[in-house]
Formats: C-alpha cells, structure tokens, sequence
C-alpha cells in the first residue's frame, strides 16, 4: 500500500510537470474544443500502457543498450514534436488570413476528426522522452518483477493512466470555461503559436538526449 502511495504521488507530480502532452492538451483545447481535446486525451491514456508494457517485457532496456535503435526512436519523437508545432504555427496564420478575407469566420474548430485528434494524443504520448525515462528509471524502483509477476506492475501502470486521465481532464474544462469568458479570437491564434514554439523547443531537447 505504501509503495502504491508513493508510486500515486511521484507519477501525479509527473503527469502535472511541463511537458508535450500539456502543450498538447491547452493548444487542442484552446482551438478545437472540448471534444478533440477529450480525444487527445484517450490517446495518452492508451499509450502510457504501451510505455508499461515496453519497461514491463524488458524492451525499453533493449532500446538502451542499442545507440542505433535510440537514435532512431529519438530522431522519430523529435521530428513528430517538430511536425506538431510547425503545423500549429502554419495554422494559426491561415487562420489570421482568413478572418481578414470576406469567408466566413473562424469558428474555433478545425477541419479534423477525433481520430486525427487521438492519434496525436497517442504519438505524442509514445513519443514523449519524459514518460520514456520515468518507465526506465523510477517505475522499476517500485516492483521487483521476479516476484510481482504482471498483475502488481499493470495496476501501476493503470494507476498512472488515470491520473493523466483526471488531470488533463481538469486543464481541458478550466480552459473551455476560460475561452467562453473570453470570446477573443485572436488569443486562441496566439496560443496556438506559442504552444507551437513549445513544441518544436520540445523536439530540440529531445535531440539533445543521450540514452
């Protein structure tokens, strides 16, 4: 129970640290709502078990050992990161084009559905080097998995799941009362740059990354 508690806290402090996945959450929440951003959210919530799995069956320290395989994993985050934010900058400027031009208005959502919107919750999530070092480097320290067998690990791993669940869930309902309030059209554009430059500060850190 104690470990479970301690696990619940530093995964909490995890999930609540600045990262891609909050750039991700504030940048879909801000601009397409409540829906794709529930959408992100379903994507991180199914890989975080992809990155238990991987510490679980011993395939992240399989991907240490190997400074080809990092690389090449570490190349494909960083590019996805930088990918991300350079469209987000790309679109908040098409849209400052179009309020100008005599076309209907920006309604604040983007012509994308929520499959796009969980497959860029996922990636981000799979991809995301502070999530593959703490499945590396803390969450071993809280199961001997010579006698824990599967079943202790998985509940972790699902503990933190639902933690970034509630969280993010938190963060998108405070900003979509926050973007109501507001009604400004001009500071979802500028979000979106800014949460944009994150992302691609992102992908610079995490080419800086040794294994």
């Amino acid at each position: 129970m104690q470990e479970i508690l301690t696990f619940s806290i530093v995964a909490l402090l995890l999930v609540m640290s600045p990262g891609p996945n909050g750039v991700l959450i504030i940048k879909t929440a801000s601009i397409q709502g409540r829906q794709a951003s529930f959408a992100n959210i379903s994507g991180l919530f199914i890989a975080t078990f992809f990155h238990g799995a991987f510490s679980i069956f011993g395939l992240s320290a399989l991907l240490l050992q190997s400074a080809e395989l990092f690389f090449i994993v570490k190349l494909i985050g960083a590019l996805y990161l930088f990918y991300i934010g350079a469209k987000a900058i790309w679109q908040s400027f098409l849209k400052t084009k179009a309020a100008k031009s005599d076309k209907p208005s920006f309604n604040g959502k983007l012509p994308k559905g929520l499959l796009g919107s969980f497959t860029e919750g996922f990636l981000t999530q799979l991809l995301n080097p502070k999530v593959s070092m703490f499945y590396l480097a803390a969450f071993p320290q809280f199961v001997d998995f010579n006698t824990a067998g599967y079943s202790m690990p998985f509940v972790l791993v699902a503990l933190h799941a639902v933690l970034i669940v509630l969280w993010f869930l938190g963060v998108t309902l405070m900003i979509d009362k926050l973007k109501h309030r507001s009604g400004n059209s001009n500071a979802g554009r500028w979000v979106q740059r800014l949460s944009g430059s994150v992302m691609i500060y992102f992908s610079a850190l995490l080419m800086g990354q040794k294994a």
